[in-house]
Order: C-alpha cells, then sequence, then structure tokens
C-alpha cells in the first residue's frame, strides 16, 4: 500500500530543515506502515515541558528553531486505526523507510533510537540489534541507560 503525508502532517514539514523535510516525504513514499509527523518545530515552553515529564534529556532540541526559524527534528508516529501508536515494533518500520530514503537522497539524518550512527550506517534489517548495541556501548560509557526514542530523526544544524 503506498501512503502519503495527510495535511496536518504536510503543514508540520514547512518549518522543517529542507533536506530532513524531503527524506520524510520520500519515506511515506516507499514505508510499509503509514505514519504522522507528529512534531517538527517547537517553542522553548515545549521543550522545558518535555524535559520535566523525562521525555527528553536537553533544552538544546533539534526541534527548536534555528536562526532561520527552522527545525532539524521531526518525530514520527505511527498511524494505525486512525490514531497515532507509539509502539515499537510500527517505529522500527518507520524508521526502515527513513533508513532507505536518506541513502537515497545522502542526507546524514540521527535516529533517536541510536545517537551515536547515522541512520545510513545501521543495518535496517536488524534495527532492534542496532539499538541493543547502541545502549550496551551508552551504558559502558556512561553508568546509566540511554534515552531510546524510537519516532525521532534529525540533521545537522548548519
Amino acid at each position: 500500500m503506498t501512503y502519503r503525508l495527510g495535511t496536518l502532517s504536510a503543514s508540520r514539514l514547512l518549518e522543517v530543515q529542507v533536506d530532513l523535510a524531503r527524506v520524510v516525504r520520500r519515506a511515506i513514499e516507499i514505508t510499509e506502515q503509514d505514519f504522522q509527523v507528529f512534531e517538527g518545530l517547537r517553542d522553548l515552553e515545549r521543550q522545558r515541558e518535555l524535559v520535566a515529564k523525562g521525555a527528553s534529556r536537553t533544552l538544546d532540541s533539534y526541534h527548536l528553531a534555528d536562526k532561520y526559524g527552522q527545525s532539524h527534528a521531526v518525530d514520527l508516529v505511527p498511524f494505525i486505526a486512525g490514531k497515532v501508536q507509539w509502539q515499537d515494533g510500527p517505529c522500527l518500520v518507520v524508521a526502515k523507510a527513513m533508513h532507505r530514503a536518506a541513502r537515497q537522497f545522502m542526507v546524514p539524518v540521527t535516529w533517536g533510537a541510536v545517537w551515536d550512527l547515522q541512520l545510513g550506517q545501521l543495518n535496517p534489517d536488524d534495527l532492534d540489534g542496532e539499538i541493543d548495541s547502541y545502549v550496551a556501548r551508552y551504558v559502558k560509557d556512561h553508568g546509566k541507560k540511554p534515552l531510546v526514542d524510537r519516532p525521532h530523526f534529525q540533521v545537522p544544524r548548519t
């Protein structure tokens, strides 16, 4: 089945860095799992809320506007049975489509489930294993578990 971005998702990409937005638009065309652009640009107040809730660990989020007013991050949440669903399995299917699209356009996307490598460097057929390896590396280096944010994708700030 071929999916397309809904009006809300498309509008949320208007303030997202152009290369990342292009990758998202391609990913929806090739994915096996429908998804919604849940969040692109956010303000500092929203970011503070997410940090307070433990859903983010930084006030320097790539979702915040750069000097051009653009976000360098998106949260893509699977859309199932008419609503957004946060389950791990469908998130991995979205990540696989983002992997293919990022490689196709040669865009250096970082995935929130494996922060220390670019998405294109990961094995798309074993994303669970890639997450496990990342968590082990992080725990070894930091002595605590990382935030694994499967819906999050970002590109470098320029």
